[in-house]
């Protein structure tokens, strides 16, 4: 299949996919929707304390790289976890231009090495953020009672509606540990319903440049 790097509208990239019209972030800004679905929406309820991450959907590593960049900033110690059915290569992964756009050119090392780093092996990318990457399909996803916080950030649904039904929040449910969030850049109405069925609480909250809403989940 066909992937082009393409320029998001706040100059960052992302990879697209022409014969299923569909990219890896939002066309309306790459870092933009990462800041504003991840980190403001979700990681800034955790200040002051360790937190366990889950991400839905490795893909190219902005989000765990911005997350990198967040603990760094405010000293948080931070363990996250990375699954991905299908890795990106590492030459499109240089292709990238999110160490610019995030004048992040002390950080170029830690960037690479989350992606050169071995897959289902901790490694400690500084003293306070260590990354284990999991080569994963979601649904065989078995860990209870885990993660503090899931970025869930799978391909939209009306691409892969599997990946949003209630059977998958349910394994996110279980893997979550009690009051932790799932926060996501998607707003639909199956996708609700199906975090509604599987025990979240949920709220719409507003979403990322050039979307309307989003979602966060809560397991009380």
């Amino acid at each position: 299949m066909k992937r082009e790097i393409i320029k998001t509208k706040d100059g960052s990239h992302t990879i697209f996919m022409p014969e299923w019209n569909e990219s890896y972030h939002s066309k309306n800004g790459a870092i933009q929707e990462a800041k504003h679905v991840f980190i403001q929406t979700g990681l800034s309820l955790f200040k002051d304390k360790e937190v366990t991450i889950m991400e839905i959907g490795f893909g190219t590593g902005l989000n765990a790289f911005i997350t990198f960049l967040e603990s760094k900033l405010v000293n948080q110690k931070i363990n996250y976890v990375g699954v991905e059915a299908y890795p990106v290569d590492l030459k499109e992964i240089e292709m990238l231009n999110y160490i610019e756009e995030l004048n992040a050119n002390s950080d170029e090392l830690v960037f690479n090495s989350m992606h050169t780093s071995k897959w289902e092996e901790k490694f400690e990318v500084s003293s306070i953020f260590n990354l284990t990457k999991r080569k994963q399909f979601f649904q065989d996803i078995k860990d209870i009672d885990t993660f503090d916080l899931v970025y869930f950030d799978a391909f939209g649904f009306a691409l892969q509606p599997e990946l949003w039904s209630e059977e998958i929040f349910q394994t996110m449910y279980k893997a979550m540990k009690n009051n932790s969030i799932l926060v996501t850049y998607a707003c639909r109405t199956p996708i609700r319903k199906a975090m509604l069925t599987a025990g979240f609480k949920v709220e719409k909250l507003p979403g990322a440049p050039g979307k309307r809403e989003m979602l966060r989940a809560t397991k009380n």
